[in-house]
């Protein structure tokens, strides 16, 4: 049976509350809502396991560097840069443009999810790796007479603080950097697309614009790297990772910025069908289809034409 026929089993199907509920779901923000909602609690549940435990040796001179008391860039004022503020400005775009209902929850939607998935991932891989900070034997404060040309396990540590210990041991990737990455990055992705910078011709003054927040979070990165919290790999890795989470939740709401829409999320409507199965859009079409040449140009993306400009054929 075709599962677009009227007498499919699927719960959109049905009358009253259960179709009603099912048609709400398929075509609205509900399911990623509640996913975000579980991501949230899975994030807060990593926080109450300890991370794995390396053996460390106490003539490693990469896990000798001092301890610094006050970060150029606390995590309170890294969750401002890069959570906080970017929100403040996507809610002030919105107050401002008045871009509709639909178009201001894919957008904070979008953001909240690059946050918080980023998060726990970063934070699961912190607890599974378990690899030492720079910092790790200022932490630490080896027991007398442990010896140094061997592995040792952390039980020979003495400092009291369980929790400043167990921070030692989470220093791959860096939290600060795939954060900022993951919500400035995100911010960024947003001003390209409203913007539209990869146009033909886009001017250097939306471009810069654009890339102001990959660079502050970049400096926030090397925050990390002067405060002898993190090495260049763990900042590296961390950054790569934010990149790569908001680079995934911009792009399940929003077209690519090559295209002449980019700056208009993906309509729920337009996807999803009563059976609650979704069509292409039209970038995933066109992949799927053979190539077949077309006499005209496509509007899908940007042309030469767009920017008003015609030049003169050479050979007149």
């Amino acid at each position: 049976m075709s599962r677009n026929s009227p007498n499919s089993a699927s719960p959109a199907h049905h009358v009253g509350v259960v179709g009603a509920a099912a048609r709400f779901w398929q075509r609205s923000y509900a399911a990623d809502y509640v996913t975000l909602g579980f991501l949230t609690a899975a994030w807060l549940l990593v926080q109450l396991i300890d991370p794995f435990h390396r053996m460390i040796s106490l003539d490693n001179r990469a896990i000798q560097y001092p301890y610094a008391t006050h970060e150029r860039v606390p995590m309170p004022w890294a969750i401002i840069y890069a959570g906080i503020i970017p929100f403040a400005i996507l809610l002030a775009w919105s107050a401002m443009f008045r871009p509709g209902v639909q178009q201001t929850q894919a957008t904070v939607l979008g953001l909240g999810v690059s946050l918080i998935l980023t998060s726990l991932l970063t934070d699961l891989i912190k607890n599974a790796v378990g690899r030492p900070r720079p910092d790790l034997l200022a932490r630490c404060q080896p027991a007398r007479g442990t010896a140094d040309a061997a592995l040792v396990p952390w039980t020979i540590c003495t400092q009291p603080n369980h929790g400043l210990l167990h921070e030692g041991f989470r220093s791959f990737p860096s939290g600060h950097s795939s954060f900022s990455f993951s919500g400035l990055g995100y911010l960024s992705l947003f001003f390209c697309g409203q913007m539209h910078i990869f146009r033909p011709r886009a001017d250097l003054g939306r471009c810069l614009l654009a890339l102001t927040p990959l660079f502050c979070a970049l400096m926030i990165a090397i925050s990390r790297l002067d405060d002898y919290r993190h090495d260049v790999w763990d900042v590296t890795s961390g950054s790569i990772l934010g990149l790569a989470v908001c680079w995934f939740s911009y792009r399940r709401y929003y077209p690519a910025l090559a295209s002449v829409r980019c700056d208009i999320p993906y309509d729920k409507t337009d996807f999803v069908g009563a059976d609650g199965f979704g069509k292409l859009d039209d970038e995933e079409q066109a992949q799927s289809r053979p190539f077949i040449p077309r006499d005209g140009p496509s509007d899908e993306v940007y042309r030469l034409q767009d920017t008003g400009e015609v030049r003169e054929d050479y050979s007149s």
